[in-house]
């Protein structure tokens, strides 16, 4: 997939959302694919330029990207905006990609579309246990109430060529495919309403209130249960026990997850970090194509 997406704007929700589509008639499901906290639509690029030619939609989920900013208070709502449009825009035949709480969303937004989702391909997906879900959890508890670190993020840069020399040998983003770190930064920054440079599209104090509501959806795990279709579920390494509240590098997902969905299948790679999509677009690419080369031939796929 080599051309430029087309971009536009989509009311879902009570909210405008910015989506980028690519090969629109191409023949086969269409791939809807959902980004990380503090990531945004254009992050999934890397990968579908190794899919070939295939209709495909990125979102940049509310707060993020090119898509309006609203306080977050519960993660329902990034699973009702794409339920949302998903009606909106009468997609069917859909094969859902989401990474990290892209996943979370995508599993709400198919459980209440189940006839207009076909399988799910879900990267490290913030799925906890059940029982995190109203005691707080990880992300909230280690706080002690402090706001979380991320809302100090630096915010302004001058240009994105800027940020990513900035960026370019600071973990997690060293470890990025080249392409996929010039995609965050080209496409991750807007321009300040004083002209003065550039922004992060993602506010830092707003990817703050993500994390800290992260455990507020315990309904996803509805959701995960009305499943009928094949869901591939991608794990990360898994946490060390002393874990910092700032390691986003290692896997969010509940292990018992894949068990969970009535057709769910696990790929377990204890080497890799929660940033996959980034790290390794091609191999992303090629479990995709694995799974669409499954679902053309009427198997579960997975591993």
């Amino acid at each position: 997939m080599r051309e430029d997406p087309e971009e536009s704007r989509v009311r879902a929700n009570g909210v405008s959302l910015a989506c980028f589509e690519w090969s629109r008639g191409a023949p086969g499901p269409t791939l809807l694919l959902a980004h990380a906290t503090g990531f945004h639509a254009r992050c999934w690029d890397p990968v579908l330029r190794r899919l070939g030619r295939r209709h495909a939609i990125a979102v940049d989920l509310r707060g993020h990207g090119r898509s309006e900013r609203t306080p977050i208070r519960h993660w329902k709502v990034f699973g009702e905006d794409l339920a949302a449009l998903v009606r909106a825009r009468e997609l069917g035949d859909l094969v859902g990609i989401g990474h990290s709480m892209g996943g979370h969303a995508l599993v709400d937004a198919a459980a209440a579309c189940p006839d207009r989702f076909r399988r799910l391909v879900l990267i490290d997906p913030v799925i906890s246990p059940p029982d995190a879900y109203g005691s707080g959890g990880w992300m909230i508890a280690s706080l002690r109430g402090e706001p979380h670190p991320t809302s100090k993020r630096k915010r302004h840069f001058d240009s994105p060529a800027q940020m990513l020399e900035r960026f370019r040998d600071r973990p997690p983003y060293a470890d990025f495919d080249p392409e996929a770190l010039r995609a965050y930064c080209e496409h991750g920054l807007l321009p300040r309403a004083d002209g003065r440079g550039f922004e992060l599209a993602c506010p830092p104090e707003l990817e703050a209130s993500i994390y800290m509501t992260s455990h507020t959806n315990a309904g996803v795990h509805r959701s995960v249960r009305a499943l009928a279709i094949p869901v591939l579920v991608v794990r990360a390494k898994a946490p060390p026990p002393d874990r910092s509240v700032m390691d986003f590098s290692s896997s969010p997902t509940w292990p018992g997850l894949a068990k969970e969905f009535a057709r769910g299948s696990e790929l377990h790679l204890p080497e890799r970090s929660h940033f996959l999509p980034m790290e390794d677009p091609g191999l992303v690419a090629q479990l995709i194509l694995d799974e669409l080369a499954a679902s053309a031939s009427g198997g579960s796929g997975g591993a």
